[in-house]
């Protein structure tokens, strides 16, 4: 049996405490098999496979599958890992762990929402799991929450198995709309939204449309002037043509800032992922120097659970290209306009 490691690890961003396993044991339990009917490699382990990341996989191993569903868009299960918590799976691939799940839910919203003064309407696509929705429930100026989630599924489940995030969703601010993000965008009033948060799968299943020059239009058209898009744009490892027409949709269609930045998820493919940020043609929006710092905020509202990866150094810091990604999309990107 695992032994528990009481104390939680300080390198653990998430502060989820660490099952440290003895090498004989760990042998031993690679052998028995988990019954779950999800992809495995290794009997016991969950793997996650994709023709999005030829040639690789990343595996975690599974204490016990607690759910197990088919919406009508994608198959949903949640197992419990030996090391990252509980883990939120849609279609063979992993959409948070407890562990980890916070550099990418305070990155996605606090890059967009600290880049702005007073935001006030925030628009969410996607989301499901409520986690961004947390996030932006922190900014003390917002008004009004949105959520348009196509999967009334992936809401439930949240709830159920991930309270801790899904705690967004009991907001009194927030809006819940299950249906399709394009739809709503469609029948949404112009220039209503200060930010708009896109916080969707990869794009392939019911997310493909979300990564298409019209739906970035729709999204312009719902955002004030001045007003800023923050969207999920894979991983500079995995996916560089992906996210090069990405900037050439976004550079397209949006007339003021556009700026690509990244960060750091243990249990993504490649263990990055990346955030495309635009703003419309108004106020000029410089994404890489916060001016509506979050930290400001909690220090004057007391809070039970605190930031564990954003602050405004990572903020500009998550801006910074390597130079393989500065050499393929580092002339497309643009400061805002004076």
């Amino acid at each position: 049996m695992a032994e528990n490691n009481n104390n939680s690890n300080s390198n653990n961003g998430c502060d989820l405490p660490i099952k440290r396993v003895r090498p004989q044991e760990e042998e031993e339990d690679a052998m028995d098999g988990v019954d779950g009917g999800y992809p495995s490699v290794i009997p016991g382990w969950f793997a996650e496979i994709s023709p999005m990341w030829p040639g690789e996989a990343h595996s975690l191993k599974v204490e016990k599958v607690l759910f197990q569903g088919k919406s009508k868009y994608q198959d949903v299960m949640v197992f419990q890992s030996l090391t990252y918590g509980k883990v939120l799976v849609l279609d063979g691939v992993i959409q948070l762990t407890e562990r980890d799940e916070c550099a990418y839910q305070e990155m996605i919203t606090h890059l967009p929402l600290c880049s702005v003064p007073n935001p006030r309407k925030v628009l969410v696509i996607g989301g499901g799991d409520g986690g961004v929705l947390r996030e932006v429930s922190r900014h003390m100026s917002v008004e009004q929450i949105d959520i348009c989630e196509i999967d009334g599924m992936v809401i439930d489940v949240s709830k159920q198995y991930f309270p801790e995030i899904a705690v967004g969703f009991d907001d009194p601010r927030v809006t819940v709309n299950v249906g399709d993000g394009v739809a709503f965008l469609r029948e949404s009033p112009e220039g209503v939204y200060d930010v708009v948060i896109v916080d969707s799968s990869d794009p392939i299943g019911p997310a493909e449309e979300l990564f298409k020059k019209p739906f970035f239009e729709l999204v312009a058209r719902a955002l004030r002037p001045g007003g800023v898009m923050c969207t999920q744009a894979e991983s500079i490892w995995l996916h560089m043509p992906i996210i090069e027409d990405i900037v050439s949709a976004c550079r397209q269609t949006f007339k003021g800032s556009v700026n690509y930045a990244w960060t750091t998820v243990p249990t993504y493919p490649s263990g990055v992922i990346g955030f495309m940020l635009c703003s419309t043609e108004g106020p000029a929006v410089d994404f890489q120097h916060p001016i509506n710092p979050i930290e400001k905020q909690e220090s004057n509202v007391e809070l039970q659970r605190p930031l564990k990866f954003y602050n405004s150094e990572m903020h500009t810091a998550s801006f910074c290209l390597p130079a393989f990604a500065r050499r393929a999309i580092g002339s497309n990107v643009q400061p805002p306009l004076s």
